[in-house]
């Protein structure tokens, strides 16, 4: 299949970009959706706990409780604001006023915001213990909560010369316990501080929380929207491929059926041809076309989704590989019970198509004896076997989805159960665990997209094989690599030279040393009772198959060292079925015939006999043919196939028993026409009917595969008793003679 595939690799690999491009999308969104909850909900849309802008006094108040060397570098990381009094300064949090005793101070560019944030959550932790610490001393009220400490920041910053005469053993004390607190709920208690720093500055923090959730909302559409674009992309580009391989397949397949012999079509049978060339190609199809987006995007998103659910929480890393350990299982299982029944479906497909090919080919039979119930029968059972075993799959498959939501239920539930614990003991937000949730969710999608591809994978891989079977079959007749010409001084001759045929598997040969030669402008005639070897002599003599001994020679040159078009472009060759296409009278005519005119046209269908029906036609020549001209009778389908090897004005004529469906003065007139218009052409006519062949120039007789008279038809009525035994169960005395 690689070579079907190639010349799409440039597609492949943008597609693949394309998915890894909507993964990211995909997997941020429910880190955005994360910020909104703890940033945008929990935290008022404040991202950062070390303020982006703060008064001196606010500065001297959460400095007042760090030790030293802690004071110094937190200082470091801010600078005086040496703007107008009656300017506005713009930072992240709108425009705040400047006008405070002392000034303001801001953030400088490129400082550690991580580590601030650490180093501020940690400060206020120990402020409040400091401040919970006095208020226990002086025998006040300790409110509940670290919030409720502070709610007035001027009235704060009246405790800051107490807090400056502490002994450094307190700050110190307090500053260690407040390490030991999680770093979640100091931050928490951090940003409370910020937000009254920030209202001191006349910031307005219902504004900011709705300016946050707009900007975060608006980027979560905007990703949305693309993770959007994306897929359609893709699936457009995915469909391309899938056809576009497909097209390139069917084409491959129809192609080297038509180079199979007869011994290969009989080893496929017609019905398994027509679905590999359909069904098995839909499969590779789907697999293509589906199969490319899932096989990338799921290890993808599972990939990403393990790593990005590890970032909200690496404590609940056993429900990731609890979920991806029951969901594999499932799949197992699914593939393990479903996978062997696609070989059996693909080929109970073909027996279906086989019944039902015969049931409507050979309908007329089948009314003719009354065996419509005994073919219902048939057709019933066969599209019953495959219906029983497409009923086992599906179920299989549908017990799949309702097992997988269970799973994910029972995960999402068990996640719940999990972060609940943990955001009690502040060990998570709640954001993080609805991302968390998300993520598990998108795993387990992933796993059941994977879970399709491993479905349609495996019927796939049996088309595949199939479609194979048919490519790598090797045609038994080929073309030879040095071909050579015809000899122009042999033109039309057609020469058997002692040669032996067997078919494949048979015991016996179905024609022994026949030798004999056809030539330009005589008629030569084989006759023999049925399974003598008739047919067998024109198919090698077209090439249908290859002798297993001796040699046929055409226009002077072994039909082994010359290409087969060319053998057969100067053979016109009617067989004993006369075959019709779909399309009109003139172009069944014109078949094979290239640049042929109207005149042409109309004399081949004269000479054939053909021209009275034709003309009776409302449309005449371009009246419509069904398919396999079931809508003319035999004999008008035989003097079609007649006017169709007239029409190409060959060097050599065969008719294989093409006069069997003709009245007696159908078949007289079309033999004097032919006698009269082809004279200069070989003519070799394989007959049943003695009347037919009468007044050729040499009968040959075969019986059992071997000649056993070889004459005019006086001779062999004296010389051959096999032919005076045909003859006379056909014909009176009279005729005879």
């Amino acid at each position: 299949m690689i070579k079907f595939v190639k010349p799409y690799y440039p597609v492949i690999l943008c597609v693949i970009l394309l998915l890894l491009l909507q993964s990211v999308c995909d997997l941020n969104l429910p880190n955005y959706m994360s910020n909104i909850v703890n940033v945008g909900v929990q935290k008022y849309g404040v991202e950062n706990a070390a303020p982006d802008a703060v008064s001196e006094q606010g500065l001297e108040l959460i400095t007042s409780v760090m030790p030293e060397a802690e004071r110094e570098e937190f200082l470091s990381s801010y600078e005086r604001f040496e703007g107008s009094s009656t300017r506005n300064v713009k930072i992240a949090y709108g425009k705040l006023n400047t006008e405070f005793p002392g000034g303001l101070y801001t953030l400088k560019k490129g400082a550690d915001i991580e580590k601030l944030n650490s180093e501020f959550s940690r400060a206020v932790s120990a402020l409040m213990t400091v401040m919970t610490g006095a208020a226990e001393r002086a025998g006040a009220e300790v409110p509940a909560t670290g919030e409720g400490m502070i709610t007035d920041i001027t009235a704060a910053y009246a405790a800051i010369p107490m807090l400056k005469m502490l002994p450094a053993e307190m700050i110190d004390d307090a500053w260690e316990e407040a390490g030991k607190q999680p770093e979640l709920l100091t931050s928490q208690i951090g940003v409370v501080l910020t937000r009254l720093f920030y209202t001191e500055l006349g910031a307005d923090m219902v504004a900011v929380q709705r300016a946050y959730i707009i900007r975060i909302g608006l980027m979560m559409l905007g990703i949305a929207l693309a993770s959007g674009g994306i897929a359609i992309l893709v699936g457009l580009l995915s469909a391309r491929f899938g056809s576009g391989t497909s097209r390139r397949l069917r084409n491959a397949i129809f192609t080297k059926i038509e180079s199979l012999t007869s011994a290969e079509m009989d080893k496929f049978s017609t019905a398994s041809l027509i679905t590999r060339c359909t069904n098995d190609v839909m499969q590779i199809h789907m697999v293509f076309t589906m199969g490319l987006r899932f096989f990338c995007y799921s290890p993808m998103m599972a990939i990403g989704g393990v790593i990005m659910a590890l970032q909200k929480s690496t404590s609940m890393s056993w429900i990731i590989a609890l979920a991806c350990t029951l969901v594999i299982g499932l799949i197992g299982v699914v593939i393990v019970v479903a996978m062997p029944k696609f070989q059996v479906i693909q080929n109970l497909v073909d027996k279906l198509n086989l019944v039902a090919r015969e049931g409507l080919s050979g309908l007329m039979v089948i009314r003719a004896f009354s065996t419509e119930r005994h073919e219902e029968g048939r057709f019933e059972a066969a599209n019953t076997d495959l219906a029983k075993t497409n009923l086992f799959v599906n179920r299989v498959m549908a017990f799949m989805m309702p097992a997988m939501m269970l799973v994910m239920n029972g995960l999402q539930i068990l996640v719940m159960w999990v972060g609940a614990q943990q955001i009690s003991e502040s060990a998570m937000q709640v954001g993080d665990m609805m991302a968390f949730i998300q993520y598990l969710t998108q795993i387990l999608m992933a796993f059941l997209m994977m879970a399709m591809v491993f479905v349609m994978v495996p019927r796939a891989l049996v088309a595949m094989g199939r479609v194979n079977e048919v490519l790598n079959t090797e045609p038994s007749i080929r073309d030879p690599e040095q071909s050579k010409g015809f000899d122009s001084a042999r033109r039309g001759y057609v020469e058997f030279k002692n040669v032996n045929f067997r078919y494949n598997e048979a015991e016996y040969d179905a024609i022994s040393n026949v030798s004999f030669t056809a030539r330009p402008g005589a008629t030569l005639a084989i006759i023999g009772s049925t399974g003598s070897g008739k047919t067998t002599i024109a198919n090698l003599i077209m090439r249908f198959f290859d002798v297993t001994g001796g040699q046929i020679l055409v226009n002077g040159t072994d039909v082994r060292e010359v290409k087969q078009p060319e053998l057969r472009s100067t053979i016109g060759y009617v067989p004993q079925k006369g075959m019709l296409l779909s399309g009109t009278i003139a172009s069944n005519i014109a078949y094979g015939s290239e640049d042929i005119t109207d005149e042409e046209l109309e004399e081949a269908a004269r000479i054939a006999q053909a021209a009275d029906f034709i003309n009776e036609k409302p449309d005449g020549f371009y009246s419509e043919i069904s398919q396999s001209g079931s809508n003319v009778s035999g004999g008008q389908r035989q003097r079609l196939s007649i006017a169709r090897a007239l029409a190409k004005k060959p060097d050599i004529f065969i008719f294989d028993d093409s006069f069997s469906a003709l009245d007696f003065k159908t078949d007289a007139a079309l033999r004097r026409e032919l006698n009269a218009h082809v004279s200069n052409a070989t003519v070799i006519v394989v007959a049943q009917r003695v009347s037919t062949i009468m007044n050729a120039d040499e009968i040959l007789v075969l019986d059992e595969g071997k000649i056993v008279g070889r004459g005019r038809h006086s001779e062999l009525i004296e010389t051959c008793p096999q032919y005076n035994e045909i003859a006379s169960s056909q014909m009176e005395k009279e005729e005879i003679a």
